[in-house]
């Protein structure tokens, strides 16, 4: 019999910020070993978000997140959907959640990962975006908690 990896289903959270009618995207690195992602996102748009740690609730976790990538502190921040994100690379429970309510202007503070932050309309988004972060996105405006793929 053949000794097959038991692959596991990871958690991870993508955060939805809004401001002013725009939402914050960051450019991940293009260099795979950098944008440091399972799915494969590199060169990608992407939301602030990455893996829920042992022992966090989705919101200590996003805030963590958000905070280690951009310097923005969430003060507000609520859970808006689920989803089943998965490629032939990885497979991740991919939490959303959304905030309009925070301190500060995004930085770049993970330079080998995001190479820089910016401000996108909801009707003027970059071609190329991480797919988990296209369906938060897509959650949002339909106002679903979760689209069955």
């Amino acid at each position: 019999m053949e000794n097959i990896e038991k692959k596991k289903v990871g958690a991870g959270l993508g955060v939805l910020i809004l401001k002013d009618n725009k939402i914050l995207l960051g450019k991940r690195h293009t260099d795979s070993n950098k944008a440091d992602s399972e799915l494969h996102g590199e060169g990608t748009w992407t939301m602030p978000g990455g893996k829920l740690e042992f022992g966090e609730s989705f919101e200590e976790g996003a805030r963590r997140e958000v905070f280690e990538e951009t310097g923005l502190e969430l003060k507000k921040i609520e859970v808006i959907c689920v989803n089943n994100d998965k490629n032939d690379y990885a497979h991740f429970i991919t939490v959303g959640l959304f905030s309009d309510d925070f301190i500060g202007e995004p930085r770049v503070m993970e330079p080998d990962e995001i190479t820089e932050w910016q401000w996108f309309g909801l009707d003027n988004l970059p071609s190329q975006m991480y797919f988990p972060s296209v369906n938060v996105l897509e959650n949002y405006k339909k106002g679903l908690f979760y689209i069955s793929k």
